[in-house]
């Protein structure tokens, strides 16, 4: 599988489709990594400062994605900076992972958090002048929930709503009646694979990309360029951009050689690896920006496994590494050390609870569940330049506990087919962003499509539950910190750091933040 189309599983989708998720990762503008040793990197420099002008066209260079690539929001394969900027969602997330307006204007929920009611905006029309509709909202639901579309987005909802569950109240109102309370309704309908395609448009939607976004296409060819340009009657601020024109650049450095030789202006779905960041950092013409935490990377202990069903042995691995040795060789120091807990700080309902590094409780974990010494394969792939450095720093680290691990180099391209969610252990990565209850019940929940460990724990899972059903914001936090508590103390996750994402970018680039994959469509542009 390759990266930008990057991992989704659900089913049998590929991982690409859900990676990017229902992200919010705001970035900051400056490259601020740590090298080997603790060494600074210099801070990115030259880049352009403050608003971006009025016009222009920004070239992304992104990786070549699938033939099979749509503009289908429900089942996008990784056409990740077309969406956002041709589509609209009901809401979205802020930085601080709050729901803010977007179709919506406001939302209520009921008492038993069952009924929620979603205002919409009044004058909004699509990109060829029809106008939006409650009707719209009715039909991308079902659409998402329909099996056909095999939509990563409908395991999130298929457990509280169905087809029939949301109805249009008049033209500008939806009106959604769950089978089960979800205090977090509002956070789900922020996904990615939520933005809001017209009524019957299913047939077409994946080549028309008709929304009602800033951007509006002018054309597009699965894995092949495209083009995007300003909709002036868009509902919101106006994009300072006249265009986007998307370029496809198989290999990562020929992506890097076209920024350096001025043929792009920023690279998209590439995390740069260290001595990359590096090159790109001494260009005349280029920098490094950094997505702060942007994305966090796991080593999945498959539990259904002889090697992982005994939570001891699984406790032992998360006790058995150095985290700051981890961080420091993975990915130089840039990015923030876990503990084990795949809910990021910036999370409103973060519990700052982990396990800590003890090769002598390693050891003693591993006895008590009869193994007085362990050693095992890792997987891991270039598929992510991170992957491999996170590998080879766990073997090294974990060796103190009496556990060896051969790290096995897999096939980039059949990495999360042939790999991942098959072999005991491996590496693999998600994007932070996604809201609480969509992480921990997506990844970690008994039976979910998406669960990389294979984890199943009743009580985590009620735990889950009661947390949707509770009102209380107050109670609801303590149960999601609850669920939290579980997972890391059962060993259930081991997550080592959360990773900036080091983004190429071009010094004329003014405005830029990232959200995920999604960028900052309003504010980016060129500088003047």
């Amino acid at each position: 599988m390759a990266r930008p189309n990057l991992p989704a599983g659900g089913g049998n989708l590929s991982r690409r489709t859900f990676l990017a998720g229902s992200g919010l990762a705001l970035s900051s503008a400056f490259l601020a990594a740590c090298g080997s040793g603790g060494s600074a990197v210099p801070a990115a420099s030259g880049a352009a400062a403050g608003s971006a002008r009025q016009g222009g066209t920004l070239r992304i260079a992104r990786p070549p994605a699938s033939k099979a690539e749509t503009l289908d929001p429900a089942s996008s394969l990784s056409a990740y900076e077309y969406l956002g900027a041709l589509y609209s969602r009901l809401v979205k997330l802020n930085e601080s992972g709050v729901v803010q307006p977007d179709l919506a204007v406001s939302w209520e929920m009921s008492s038993d958090a069952k009924t929620w009611t979603f205002d919409l905006r009044d004058g909004v029309s699509w990109h060829d002048g029809k106008p939006f509709t409650a009707q719209d909202v009715v039909y991308t639901v079902q659409h998402i929930l329909d099996p056909a579309t095999k939509s990563p987005q409908a395991g999130v909802l298929s457990s509280f709503i169905s087809g029939k569950s949301v109805a249009a109240k008049g033209t500008s109102a939806v009106v959604f009646t769950l089978a089960s309370p979800n205090a977090e309704f509002a956070s789900l309908m922020a996904g990615y694979n939520c933005y809001i395609i017209p009524n019957g448009s299913a047939a077409s939607i994946g080549t028309s990309g008709i929304g009602t976004g800033p951007f509006k296409l002018e054309s597009f060819r699965a894995a092949g360029p495209g083009r995007v340009v300003r909709n002036d009657s868009y509902f919101g601020p106006k994009p300072k951009l006249d265009a986007i024109e998307f370029s496809s650049i198989s290999d990562t450095q020929a992506r890097v050689n076209a920024l350096l030789a001025g043929q792009v202006d920023l690279i998209s779905q590439t995390n740069l690896d260290y001595a990359t960041a590096q090159t790109v950092l001494a260009s005349p013409v280029a920098t490094v920006a950094s997505v702060k935490n942007a994305q966090w990377y796991t080593v999945p202990m498959l539990n259904t496994s002889a090697e992982f069903k005994d939570p001891r042995v699984r406790q032992a691995l998360a006790h058995a590494y150095n985290p700051k040795d981890v961080l420091q060789l993975g990915v130089h120091g840039s990015g923030t050390i876990a503990r084990n807990n795949p809910v990021p700080p910036t999370e409103a309902y973060y519990l700052d609870h982990g396990l800590e590094y003890d090769p002598e409780k390693a050891k003693w974990l591993l006895n008590q569940a009869g193994r007085s010494s362990f050693a095992l394969d890792i997987y891991t792939s270039s598929y992510d330049s991170v992957l491999t450095p996170l590998a080879l720093a766990l073997k090294g680290s974990v060796e103190k506990a009496g556990i060896t691990l051969n790290v096995k180099n897999s096939s980039a391209d059949s990495y999360y087919t042939d790999v991942w969610m098959k072999k005991p252990l491996m590496t693999s990565y998600w994007y932070t962003g996604r809201p609480i209850d969509q992480l921990l019940n997506q990844i970690f929940r008994s039976g979910s499509s998406y669960n990389e460990n294979a984890y199943s724990n009743p009580r985590f899972d009620q735990t889950l539950n009661a947390a949707r059903a509770t009102v209380d914001d107050a109670k609801r936090k303590t149960l999601y910190q609850d669920a939290q508590k579980l997972l890391i103390d059962d060993g259930g996750s081991l997550t080592p750091f959360f990773a900036d994402r080091l983004v190429g970018i071009s010094k004329k680039v003014a405005g830029y933040k990232e959200y995920g994959f999604e960028f900052d469509y309003l504010n980016i542009g060129l500088a003047g």
